[in-house]
């Protein structure tokens, strides 16, 4: 029986059931299948990156582990093509278009890919493990011990480092363990969120949740995130509910704890297995909870906090209205002498002309307001905010051989080698990524500084913004390197006054580890 038949009327539960029932699908395809049931996706098939057809390589359908699509995404020359076909094949097989089109921040999705191994690589319980032995991962900081039981939802931290005596302890008393932020211990997560922050423009962070057998760790609630759950071992049942009211749609901040009497009924009851993704937008309500036969680890990669219309407004009108008090007289001229008499909330029922009239000049300088809002200005904060959060880059190893990172001045024998290695006119050099993030070139109106990433941490906020001044004749060049990326230019033919000028950039740039070079030095 073909479950794709009659899918109109089937819940996603009742699909997992069906096809769990099914004998497994033929080892190879000829070509990718794509069922749509209502939220479902239904894939059989690899996802190929889109190399030249004897080059590509069939990456994760036959079980290959994560490390050999990150070694083949490391030959893409673009850092943007690269975060591209990252996000393709984390979604796969919705195009990228289709889902922001019709899905991002409008409904929940699941993908079933009846492949265990397509996410193998990224995170396991062995290397959660291992990180509980070899790093210092601290209650509270990097892990929470928690549990949801008969309705109430409980931490359970102590003070101090999460050792594997007591961790694992609480585990097998039936509590889950979410490490926070895995992008400061695993590698490999660190790679792939440093390459998605480029897709989505906004940080990428990630939790790991690991939950035992027959339990379930976090009451229902909704984020303030977009969130896609990347189910790595065993399975997860999984209930998403629309938003209760508009209030609530894209909401501002995460929810409080919900009790089953607050969230009415799911839209979507489904189960996850290894390999498969379950999207919800923030704002739509959900709760996970594991069966009697099978534990449960996840990854939650999740972006989009506080990057609205809204928060860039929240940056746009007070810059706004202190440029027009400063311009404007209108907006410095004095309030009516008995305004207080007739606004306020204590008078808003009242029948006065005055109201009316208060009110349209209100309405009439906020109108105007628009005409003062410093939007390019209120962007660069908005740029300055996320390169911040972001990850520092995870470098290829061709960026590596041909940055600051791996130059080849060493001590060796006694002595310095290879420190003479200098930048020259005809070196040719380029951004080390898409400039959206790792640098930004903004002024406040008197001095020009340039922000950049590649000196961040691992974890988040550790490091302040690193940024210097840069003169502003040399603006032009710096704009320069942002606007050729991806190709390499030669130093000597970035717009400055002097050959000196554009040597000195270009050393000081290569130092900070902004810009590399097409050979090694």
């Amino acid at each position: 029986e073909n479950p794709a038949g009659a899918k109109k009327h089937m819940s996603a539960y009742s699909l997992y059931q069906t096809l769990s029932q099914e004998s497994p699908p033929p080892a190879k395809k000829p070509s990718l299948q794509v069922d749509i049931i209502g939220q479902v996706v239904v894939c059989e098939g690899p996802f190929r990156l889109g190399f030249p057809k004897q080059e590509d390589p069939c990456v994760n359908g036959d079980g290959e582990v994560l490390d050999t699509l990150l070694a083949d995404l490391a030959r893409v020359n673009n850092s943007r093509e690269r975060a591209s076909k990252l996000f393709q094949w984390l979604i796969h097989p919705i195009p990228a278009k289709t889902f922001f089109r019709d899905t991002w921040e409008k409904k929940p999705i699941l993908v079933k890919r009846q492949n265990p191994d397509y996410y193998k690589g990224l995170f396991s319980t062995a290397e959660f493990d291992r990180i509980l032995r070899q790093d210092d991962v601290q209650y509270g900081v990097n892990l929470d011990v928690t549990s949801y039981t008969n309705g109430k939802r409980e931490t359970h931290n102590p003070p101090g480092r999460a050792l594997p005596f007591t961790v694992w302890d609480f585990y097998e008393s039936g509590c889950s363990l979410r490490l926070l932020n895995p992008q400061a211990f695993s590698s490999t997560v660190w790679s792939v969120l440093s390459i998605l922050q480029e897709q989505f423009g906004s940080m990428a962070g990630a939790n790991v949740y690991l939950t035992p057998p027959g339990t379930q760790g976090f009451a229902p609630h909704y984020d303030d995130i977009e969130a896609f759950v990347v189910q790595l071992e065993g399975k997860k049942h999984w209930r998403v509910y629309n938003p209760r009211t508009e209030d609530e749609v894209l909401p501002v901040f995460s929810s409080p704890n919900f009790s089953e009497a607050d969230i009415g009924k799911a839209i979507l009851d489904v189960v996850l297995e290894a390999g498969d993704l379950l999207y919800f937008p923030r704002g739509f309500i959900h709760q996970g909870d594991c069966f009697p036969d099978a534990h449960s680890l996840h990854i939650t990669i999740s972006s989009y906090q506080k990057n609205s219309w809204g928060d860039l407004l929240l940056k746009v009108v007070p810059a706004a209205l202190e440029v027009a008090m400063e311009e404007d007289v209108d907006y410095r001229q004095g309030l009516p002498l008995d305004y207080l008499t007739y606004m306020g909330v204590q008078n808003s029922d009242k029948d006065d002309p005055r109201r009316a009239k208060f009110l349209s000049r209100v309405e009439n300088l906020m109108k105007k307001l628009t005409s003062y809002a410093p939007v390019d200005a209120a962007v660069d904060q908005k740029a300055r905010d996320f390169l911040h959060d972001c990850l520092p880059p995870v470098l290829t190893p061709e960026e590596l051989a041909s940055s600051v990172q791996g130059a080849p001045a060493r001590w060796e024998n006694g002595e310095v080698l290879n420190a003479g290695a200098r930048i020259s006119s005809q070196t040719r050099v380029r951004l080390l990524r898409l400039p959206l993030g790792v640098v930004r070139l903004c002024s406040d109106g008197e001095m020009v500084h340039l922000y950049y990433t590649t000196d961040n941490s691992r974890v988040y906020h550790k490091e302040e913004l690193k940024s210097f001044e840069i003169k502003t004749e040399h603006t032009d060049a710096i704009e320069s390197l942002i606007h050729s990326y991806p190709k390499f230019v030669t130093v000597g033919s970035l717009p400055c006054d002097s050959a000196e000028d554009r040597i000195g950039l270009a050393e000081l740039l290569f130092e900070r580890g902004i810009i590399h070079t097409a050979e090694p030095l």
